[in-house]
C-alpha cells in the first residue's frame, strides 16, 4: 500500500486522488473535534484518544511498516513539540467557548500561513483565481467567527480569550501542516511516518489527562466506560482526519490540500447543530456556503 501510494507522487492519478483525501479528512476532522469537545472534559477526551492511538498503533509501527532510518527519527521527534502546543491550544479553547464558535477560528487562520509556507519550502504557487478562492473561503470562516462573537450569549466572559487562543492555535495548524508535509515526503514509505507519528505525538496528553483526573472531584469525573468509548472512537477517526490529509500533501500541492481541509467548519457546524444541539441559522448557512465555494474555486482555479 505504501509503495503504491509512493508511486502516485507527481502523477495525474495522485493529483486526482489528493482532493478526495483532503475533503474526507475535513469531514473526519470535524467529527474528531466534536468528539473532543463533546460532553466530556476536552483535556480528558484528548488524553483518552492518545492512549488508544499509542496502544493500537505501536504494534503496527513495529511489525507492519519499515522502521525510520537516520535523520528520519529526528523529523518524527520534531512533530512532538509542535503538536503538543497545538493540542494545548485546542483544549484551552474548547474549555472556554462553544464548539461552533472556536472551531471555525482554529481552522480559518491556517490556510494562508500554510500556503505561504508551501511557497517558501516547496516552491508552490497559486493562481490569481485560486487566491480569490482563498479569500472567499476565509471570508466565510471569519464571517462565521464574527457572527458567533456578536450573537453567542453564553460564556461571554471567556469568549474573547477563547477566540484569541483559537487564532493562535490556527497559526499552529499551518506550522504542523507544513512541517509534517515536509517530513512525510522525506520518508520513503508514508505509512512509516504516519504510524510513528501517532505513537510519538500521543505520548504527552495521557499524562496531562491523568493529572487532571486526579485533581477533579470524584463526582465530576466522567465514567471510565464513557471516556474509553470516546477515546476509542476519536482514535479511529484520527487515523483518517490526519492521515488522509498528510497523504494528500504528499500526492499533490500542500497548499491546495490545506485549503480543502479547511472546509471542515462546514461539517463542524452541521455536527454542532445535529449532534451537539447548537443553534445554526440561515446566516451561518450562508457563511458556510462561502467556505465551500471558496474551496471549489481553489481546487478548480489552478
Amino acid at each position: 500500500m505504501g509503495e503504491w501510494l509512493a508511486s502516485l507522487d507527481g502523477t495525474e492519478a495522485g493529483a486526482a486522488l489528493a482532493p478526495f483525501l483532503a475533503l474526507t479528512a475535513a469531514f473526519l476532522h470535524a467529527v474528531f473535534g466534536a468528539l473532543q469537545k463533546g460532553k466530556i472534559d476536552p483535556w480528558l477526551s484528548r488524553g483518552a484518544i492518545d492512549v488508544w492511538l499509542v496502544t493500537m498503533t505501536l504494534p503496527m509501527a513495529l511489525f507492519l511498516f519499515p522502521l525510520p532510518e537516520g535523520n528520519q527519527w529526528w523529523l518524527l521527534l520534531g512533530t512532538l513539540p509542535i503538536h503538543f502546543v497545538y493540542k494545548m491550544g485546542v483544549a484551552l479553547s474548547y474549555s472556554r467557548a462553544a464548539y461552533t464558535v472556536v472551531y471555525p477560528v482554529v481552522r480559518g487562520t491556517g490556510p494562508v500561513f500554510t500556503v505561504m509556507g508551501a511557497y517558501v519550502i516547496f516552491g508552490e504557487t497559486f493562481t490569481g483565481i485560486q487566491w480569490l478562492g482563498v479569500g472567499v473561503l476565509l471570508a466565510g470562516i471569519f464571517g462565521l467567527a464574527i457572527y458567533n462573537l456578536i450573537h453567542i450569549k453564553v460564556a461571554r466572559d471567556t469568549l474573547v480569550p477563547a477566540l484569541w487562543l483559537a487564532a493562535g492555535t490556527g497559526a499552529l495548524v499551518a506550522v504542523y501542516t507544513t512541517y509534517d508535509a515536509y517530513a512525510i515526503r522525506a520518508v520513503p514509505n508514508p505509512f512509516t511516518f504516519l504510524a510513528w507519528f501517532y505513537v510519538i505525538a500521543g505520548l504527552d496528553f495521557p499524562f496531562i489527562a491523568a493529572a487532571r483526573w486526579r485533581r477533579m472531584a470524584p463526582a465530576a469525573r466522567p465514567p471510565i466506560r464513557d471516556l474509553a468509548r470516546v477515546g476509542f472512537m476519536g482514535a479511529i477517526v484520527a487515523y483518517g482526519s490526519f492521515g488522509l490529509v498528510m497523504l494528500a500533501t504528499r500526492l499533490d500541492k500542500v497548499g491546495e490540500a490545506a485549503v480543502l481541509r479547511e472546509t471542515s467548519p462546514v461539517f463542524a457546524a452541521l455536527i454542532g447543530w445535529l449532534v451537539l444541539k447548537e443553534t445554526v441559522g440561515p446566516r451561518r448557512i450562508a457563511l458556510m456556503t462561502l467556505i465551500a465555494a471558496g474551496a471549489v474555486v481553489v481546487e478548480f482555479g489552478g
